[in-house]
């Protein structure tokens, strides 16, 4: 869903920065503006001396000019670093023993261990992800739980089945876990 948010918003705004540098390229390469459109020729300027002068001896234009541009910095680097930031791990380092190493795909890790849980009793779907960093790697688990199934014999037989699998076949010494048990949605049984 962010991700789709994410590309939605770059799409806008990299169209709205394209029709306007376009029709400003345009009318500066001397085509007819539009009666509406901000410029009216190749020699006008962007912001003309009494625009940008017009605040200027007012207490509170500067002010409020820098919080703004501050406030605009800090949304794009907190937008930057939003989508920059790796939530899923891409490998797992696995000690081969042999002091080389090894790299073991983070899906692949994933995979298996989330086919391991919706192997068992009582679980109808699980989705694992691996976060954290290469040599210590973290798992994030969603478990949907059939109605009939204990939570607690599904969270021991996740950390003693699956889990202990994952970091066995890795050669991990830990593998930390989150793990959010959520139960399936099902119909009422008739009683008669």
């Amino acid at each position: 869903m962010l991700r789709t948010v994410d590309r939605v918003l770059l799409a806008l705004v990299g169209l709205v920065l394209l029709v306007l540098g376009g029709s400003v390229l345009a009318v500066g390469l001397g085509v007819k503006a539009p009666s509406w459109w901000i410029h009216d020729s190749r020699h006008d300027v962007l912001l003309s001396q009494t625009e940008r002068t017009r605040w200027r001896d007012a207490g509170w234009w500067w002010p409020v000019l820098i919080a703004a541009l501050a406030v605009l910095l800090l949304l794009a680097l907190w937008w930057l670093v939003a989508v920059l930031r790796r939530r899923r791990l891409g490998e797992v380092l696995v000690d081969t023993g042999d002091g080389e190493g090894a790299v073991l795909r983070g899906r692949a890790l994933e995979d298996a261990c989330a086919a391991d849980a919706g192997r068992l009793d009582g679980v109808a779907r699980a989705d694992v992800r691996l976060t954290g960093r290469r040599g210590a790697p973290r798992a994030r688990v969603r478990l949907r739980l059939e109605p009939h199934i204990d939570p607690g014999t599904a969270l021991d037989g996740l950390t003693t089945g699956a889990l202990a699998h994952a970091r066995a076949s890795a050669g991990l010494e830990a593998l930390p876990a989150e793990v959010r048990l959520k139960g399936v949605g099902h119909r009422a049984e008739r009683v008669s």
